[in-house]
């Protein structure tokens, strides 16, 4: 019988496989789209992403993690159908709405954010739609930590794109057939999907029966993914309106390459939900306390040396990846973005406390504040500063909404947080940094080896400093060996 401990590590294992592979995939297109169809499409594209993300923060209503919150314990058939497609009808129809009025006004939003790309703007209007029936089928899998199948379908949507993508551009395409091939794969993806949950749980028609209690813990969050899009994307809103697209080809390179390590709190934000609750409706304070710690621990041993690694080796990574023009102005941005990703790991981890105890209007209030600061900020300063003041903004949004979510988190209760183990990884990145700007890479090949070479000196250190304990060594060596 293996330990909460076990599984929840193997999940770990499993979806930070699939999200370092997905991480890959951006460093795949990043160099397809902007060394082949430029900055300018590079900034459509992402203003499409942005988009995307913005549709579903309105169309979800907090109902997909209020599923995964009420359901995770639940075993009767017939309570999974009801739950499941409840809040599938209602998120579906919200969606449709959204999606239809995308394409409806195409045109003015077009020519207030797309540099007029009408067409792509209609395509975005489906991809919405197809966007927001898998994330529902993805919260399924999710709830009952399927991760496996969630991981494998995870990949096929990333790397389904990527192939098409390489294909079309590799053959003379632009950019409006590679918008066209997002909707093809995600609308693939969901029938796939669809079907796999028709085996699992049937289909029933909904009643609604328990839609009041997952609106009451749904509704309040609404704020939070809202203001969090406000965040993490309404700069390029605010880019593209006052500098133009090829400014948010430029900023969004940058902002990629400096937020890559928010793919290990991206797999807590996936497991930790579901474990947690579990554990924590059963009354395991002492289990729930140790998975938070470990979490932590665990985000910080790779987000602090990749803070000073990002930094230093910013413009070498962007100018192999994408252009000598992006490098050369994207750079700069580069370490603010990391440090805010570093704020954000330690907010979802700590975050989950508020979760657990369902006082969800304190993530909708954090939020708020947090988005007011950054829109407000951004609108000032972006014009006279440019994607720096952007980046910086970026930076005190997330330290705010860290602030403010620690201190209410705990409140309700503490977990151990490992101070020795974050000084010695800080004493470990300092030395690989050093070691890194002593090498100085030049060219692809020479920016690799470094990486690599970092990356051994950081490990060797902190294992010299003893950062971690022989039971968390003979831990993972067990887990390995049963996975």
């Amino acid at each position: 019988m293996e330990s909460s401990y076990q599984k929840f590590g193997k999940e770990v294992l499993i979806i930070g496989v699939a999200n370092v592979l997905m991480s890959l995939s951006g460093f795949i297109t990043l160099p397809l789209l902007t060394k082949t169809l430029g900055v300018h499409d590079y900034g459509i594209w992402s203003q499409v992403h942005v988009t995307i993300g913005l549709a579903w923060a309105f169309v979800n209503l907090g109902l997909p993690f209020a599923m995964i919150r009420f359901l995770a314990a639940k075993t009767n058939k017939e309570e999974i159908q009801e739950g499941f497609y409840s809040v599938f009808s209602i998120v579906s129809l919200l969606a449709l709405i959204v999606s239809s009025l995308l394409i409806a006004f195409a045109g003015p939003v077009a020519e207030a954010l797309f540099d007029g790309a009408t067409e792509i703007v209609r395509i975005t209007g489906f991809i919405v739609l197809a966007t927001s029936l898998n994330n529902l089928c993805f919260h399924l899998f999710r709830t009952f930590r399927q991760m496996k199948k969630y991981s494998i379908f995870l990949i096929a949507d990333t790397y389904g794109q990527v192939g098409i993508i390489a294909y079309l551009i590799l053959n003379g395409y632009g950019l409006l057939g590679v918008v066209l091939s997002l909707l093809a794969v995600k609308a693939i993806i969901f029938l796939v999907l669809f079907s796999l949950v028709n085996l699992q749980i049937g289909i029933k028609r909904p009643r609604y029966s328990q839609i009041g209690e997952y609106l009451s813990f749904g509704l309040p969050t609404i704020p939070q993914f809202i203001s969090a899009w406000v965040v993490t994307s309404s700069d390029r809103y605010v880019i593209g309106y006052f500098l133009g697209v090829a400014a948010v080809g430029t900023y969004s390179a940058g902002y990629g390459l400096g937020s890559v390590i928010l793919m290990l709190p991206a797999v807590f934000g996936l497991l930790l939900p579901a474990a947690l609750s579990k554990l924590y409706d059963e009354g395991r304070m002492d289990e729930v306390k140790t998975h938070l710690s470990y979490a932590l621990k665990y985000f910080l041993a790779l987000a602090i040396p990749f803070v000073f690694g990002a930094t230093i080796l910013s413009r070498q990574i962007l100018t192999v990846f994408s252009t000598t023009e992006i490098a050369s102005q994207g750079y700069c941005i580069v370490p603010l973005i990391a440090l805010s990703s570093l704020f954000s790991g330690i907010y979802t981890v700590i975050g989950h406390i508020i979760l657990l105890v369902k006082k969800t209007k304190i993530i909708g209030m954090t939020w708020l504040i947090a988005a007011a600061v950054n829109l407000g900020l951004n609108v000032l300063v972006v014009p006279h500063v440019g994607i720096f003041g952007a980046a910086i903004t970026t930076l005190i949004a997330y330290l705010l909404a860290m602030g403010i979510i620690t201190y209410y988190s705990f409140r309700e209760f503490k977990f151990k947080i490992e101070w020795g183990f974050i000084i010695k990884s800080l004493i470990a990145s300092a030395i690989m940094s050093l070691v890194i700007w002593q090498i100085n890479p030049t060219g692809t090949l020479s920016v690799i080896l470094t990486v690599v070479i970092g990356i051994a000196v950081y490990a060797a250190i902190l294992l010299l400093l003893r950062g971690f304990k022989k039971e968390e060594f003979r831990f993972f060596r067990r887990l390995l060996r049963r996975g």
